[in-house]
């Protein structure tokens, strides 16, 4: 049997193909346009989602039996919003999750209704990247299109949709809604109405492993597919990437370092932050995580290579970094605004202890440096909460360069691991499809079958110690560029 794992991401999708013991039978991605049709906008059209997924699964399938195909799930791109009409038709381009337009409205949900009421409902306070903002706005600036809103969806609950017909979505995705009461796992009733919503319009709630439908008939047909293919409801990007690196038992964390970079927590227990300055999510396994998001990891680094300094020879650059622990020159992350521990949409990067001795690689080990620092903000959150972490998995594009990894180590100070299949959200889509078609009894069994360590970066402490120095300047930098505003 066949499990397909479809990850829906920013620029592209990417599908994994996996058999019922886990082994990576093929994969493929399709790209897909991003629009920004005004500064901090971020749209795309759902439509193109759909017609690349098709194409995908087209793709993977070639010269394979579609007729092992047993189930299919997802990892998506969280918060964004889609707004359907009675008819199901897309009312406008979906609002991303790295759009920055919701100010006034975030700052609406923070202060008028407050950040301590907030987070009693969802266990969360409001970012601009979060979906209640986006309705809210849509609600003030298209007012139109608010009153035709029949269903309001996440990004990868639209290709489930469009799949079954269902209007679906998964505890873990739908806690970054700011809608859902994440500790009784229920749409919260109260922020339904600050939003001006009700419950109809949601979609029906599922854990991530769990069947919301088959094929439809025709959509059966058009992919050459049996009819009988189950559709599990799926995850966010960041609960599904931690299945597929195994991070599925309790305290267990994972770095995911790509366009964003996020730090993922696995808890057993539901656990409220006392400052809300991380998220708290449901999990794909049926349970809890903490997260922290910095808006933008490996897309700084893709930034200074390709567009500052005009090469993609990433590798060359890394050869005149100095020391690790002893570089002067330090980068604030801050490209798209931040999100934790900031919450702040507007602050911009900048480097800071620049000389007239000051090299071309000191620049660029510090971007590198700043977004592991900015990281780690996250996780000293945790630490503070008693979360004891005593290693991470790493996953994403950052996690491809050896030397970024040693970074890591040495700045968190803990062994950062690797895993044998670097395939994120699109191999966690795949295992819970098996999990769903009762292939295994438990994402967590799944994922102690299935996950192998394959490589382990340890710390060295006495650079871990220079990086404490490093980390503690960096500390001080935010409030130094905090009103330097996009």
């Amino acid at each position: 049997m066949y499990f397909l794992g479809v990850d829906l991401g920013t620029s592209s999708v990417k599908l994994v193909l996996i058999d019922e013991i886990g082994a990576i039978i093929r994969t493929t991605s399709r790209d897909y346009p991003l629009s920004m049709p005004h500064s901090g906008w971020s749209e795309q059209d759902p439509a193109h989602w759909w017609v690349e997924s098709k194409q995908g699964i087209c793709d993977i399938f070639e010269g394979l039996d579609k007729s092992q195909l047993a189930g299919i799930s997802f990892g998506g791109q969280m918060h964004g919003l889609v707004i359907l009409d009675e008819a199901d038709t897309v009312l406008r381009p979906a609002i991303l999750w790295n759009d920055g337009r919701t100010m006034e409205e975030t700052a609406y949900l923070n202060t008028i209704v407050g950040k301590d009421t907030l987070a009693s409902l969802t266990a969360n306070i409001a970012f601009a990247g979060f979906t209640a903002p986006k309705i809210l706005w849509v609600k003030k600036h298209e007012p139109d299109l608010f009153a035709k809103i029949s269903k309001i969806m996440l990004p990868k609950d639209y290709l489930a949709y469009k799949l079954t017909g269902v209007h679906c979505t998964d505890y873990s995705d739908a806690a970054g809604m700011l809608l859902l009461d994440v500790a009784n796992k229920c749409w919260s009733e109260e922020m339904l109405d600050i939003c001006g919503i009700t419950e109809a319009q949601m979609p029906k709630l599922f854990e991530s492993y769990d069947v919301v439908g088959t094929l439809l008939p025709d959509v059966a047909a058009e992919l050459g597919l049996p009819e009988t293919v189950k559709i599990c409801a799926g995850a966010g990007d960041n609960a599904a990437a931690a299945v597929g690196t195994g991070t599925v038992e309790n305290g267990a964390c994972n770095l995911s370092v790509g366009t964003s970079g996020t730090v993922f927590i696995a808890s057993d227990a539901f656990t409220l932050p006392d400052n809300n300055a991380i998220h708290a999510f449901a999990h794909a396994t049926g349970g809890y995580h903490l997260m922290g998001c910095i808006l933008s990891a490996a897309s700084c680094n893709k930034w200074w290579m390709e567009d500052i300094l005009k090469t993609s020879d990433f590798a060359k650059e890394q050869e005149s970094f100095v020391p690790l622990g002893t570089n002067g020159v330090v980068f604030a992350p801050y490209l798209m605004g931040e999100r934790t521990p900031h919450n702040d949409p507007q602050v911009r990067g900048a480097f800071l202890g620049l000389g007239m001795d000051t090299t071309r690689g000191q620049m660029t080990q510090a971007v590198m440096e700043g977004v592991a620092y900015a990281m780690r903000d996250s996780l000293e959150i945790a630490k503070s909460l008693g979360v004891d972490i005593q290693s991470t998995k790493i996953c994403g594009g950052g996690a491809k360069s050896p030397i970024w990894k040693q970074i890591f180590a040495n700045v968190l100070g803990i062994p950062v691991q690797s895993v044998e299949t670097e395939e994120g959200p699109g191999l966690g889509g795949a295992m819970l499809a098996a999990v769903g078609c009762g292939v295994y009894p438990s994402v967590k069994a799944m994922a102690a079958e299935v996950v192998k360590v394959t490589d382990t970066t340890m710390p060295d402490m006495e650079i871990h110690a220079l990086y404490n120095k490093g980390y503690a300047q960096f500390s001080t930098l935010y409030q130094a560029v905090k009103h330097i505003k996009a």
